[in-house]
């Protein structure tokens, strides 16, 4: 591949560029070099960047629909331009295969095109409100007007479809933003607001700004910024929503998605959608089928498949057309996963593939009979490795779904109509797929979880939801 990235990049500040430094290295994360310099923001440049949005908060919300769809609309447009410079940046900096790299980008495209068409369907309602004797003579109606300046800090694992689940809502409500792209991956959000800054957004509608965590805090804390979407670990977005004051707060956190694969299940199909599931983007999604809960007469059969299946993966260089199994974001993470692969190991867990590391490439990974106190059962592996289990009663699969402190979203495979009805009411999760893995995800579903894995959700008809207020009105005839 002939594509480069550029030697360095600047941070967006009140819709412009600048470089004040270049001292986030961004690095290629199969060879370890360092790929590009990018600008890092102070505290400083943070409070400009706050104090400008705050600022657009009226022009953004004078804008009108169509100016907004147009604005989107460009975007969508200069992305399908630079589809492949943006996936080549994507398969460098988060060292995803460039066969997912272009995937992702397809679906940054959809997201856009998605806000672009909900940015003229943003709706309120009359309300008739002479419900008794009291209220004859008076009617109601009410609309969204945007909630104002708002704080996004997105993660590195899908480095620019998910920073787009939080900027594209924001153009089509009408909100200005602030957003701290991950420190690891940062190039996406940088490439977005280059795009951004080509449009006649009013001045401070957008700022992105690589930061340390540590001086990052006005994210979170600033009275100014009246919503923080934050998505990443748990422990950091609880400690977030603890110090955020009296903004709204939306998190999309962790998880430990489970599948259940029943006796009436296509085992074919189901094997190329669990291998996918489990191992697409080296397991690091939040979604990645950690947990493969197998009916015991199919149990040896399947298990079988999936070893076969598994150890035939190609891992190496993402750049690669071939590739299926990159590196991980950096190797202290594969060394992470690895020691709770040797722990379960030594607890009796029963290693079927994989378990290798070299660097911060970890072989794909099938366990089973892990005890469920450990940290490969219990925590968020975000990783190549998935645990097999069987059971027998569809019932208690479903209860050992629900045996996690998280609640994402879950994957059932079966042709029985009651059984999906059945994880539907009780599956503690934000979403039950059925016929597919937990992985599954389109970009204008609502998309979110219960318990340790957030609250509220994305999905832009429901994200604009979250970051436009209802505003009532009442009209009395005498």
């Amino acid at each position: 591949m002939s594509l480069t990235l550029k030697n360095k990049y600047p941070l967006y500040l009140a819709n412009k560029a600048i470089q004040p430094n270049e001292d986030l290295k961004v690095f290629d994360k199969f060879t370890g070099e360092v790929a590009t310099y990018v600008a890092l923001a102070d505290t400083k440049i943070i409070d400009a960047a706050i104090d400008a949005a705050d600022k657009a908060v009226e022009p953004m919300a004078n804008l009108a629909a169509f100016e907004r769809q147009e604005i989107l609309m460009h975007c969508v447009n200069r992305f399908q331009e630079r589809f492949e410079e943006i996936s080549y940046a994507l398969c460098i900096e988060a060292g995803k295969p460039i066969k997912d790299s272009r995937g992702e980008v397809s679906r940054l495209i959809d997201t856009f095109r998605i806000a672009a068409e909900e940015s003229t369907r943003i709706y309120g309602e009359v309300q008739p409100l002479d419900i008794s004797a009291r209220a004859k003579g008076y009617q109601g109606m009410w609309k969204r007007v945007p909630i104002g300046a708002c704080s996004f800090i997105s993660p590195f694992n899908f480095p620019l479809n998910l920073a787009a689940h939080k900027i594209a809502p924001a153009i089509a409500a009408g909100c200005p933003f602030v957003m701290k792209p991950a420190s690891r991956t940062p190039l996406g959000a940088i490439i977005i607001g280059e795009i951004l800054s080509e449009t006649n957004l009013p001045i401070g509608a957008f700022s992105i700004l690589p930061a340390s965590r540590d001086g990052s805090d006005l994210f979170t804390t600033d009275d100014r910024l009246k919503l923080l979407s934050f998505t990443g670990s748990p422990e950091v977005g609880w400690e977030l929503k603890a110090k955020a004051g009296k903004k709204k707060v939306v998190l999309e956190l962790g998880g430990n998605a489970a599948v259940i694969i029943d006796n009436d299940s296509d085992l074919d199909d189901a094997l190329e959608r669990v291998i996918f599931g489990s191992f697409y983007q080296s397991g690091q999604s939040c979604i990645g089928v950690q947990r493969i809960i197998i009916h015991e007469e199919i149990y040896d059969k399947f298990k079988n498949m999936l070893i076969e299946r598994t150890k035939n993966l190609v891992s190496g260089d993402p750049k690669n057309e071939s590739t299926f199994i990159g590196p991980m974001i950096a190797e202290s993470e594969a060394k992470r996963l690895e020691s709770w692969i040797q722990n379960a190991k030594a607890n009796g867990a029963n290693i079927l593939c994989g378990g290798n590391r070299e660097e911060s490439m970890l072989e794909a990974t099938l366990v089973e009979n892990v005890d469920e106190n450990l940290d490969l059962y219990k925590e968020e592996a975000f990783g190549p490795v998935a645990i097999l289990s069987s059971f027998k009663d569809f019932d208690k699969a479903l209860n050992e779904v629900n045996n996690s402190k998280f609640g994402l979203q879950a994957g059932i495979f079966t042709r029985d109509l009651y059984k999906m009805f059945k994880a539907w009411d009780v599956l503690e999760v934000g979403g039950v797929v059925i016929g597919d893995v937990p992985s599954y995800r389109v970009d204008n579903m609502p998309y979110g979880g219960v318990k340790d894995s957030g609250i509220g959700r994305e999905g832009v008809k429901f994200a604009i939801e979250d970051m436009t207020e209802i505003r009532n009105l009442v009209i009395r005839r005498p």
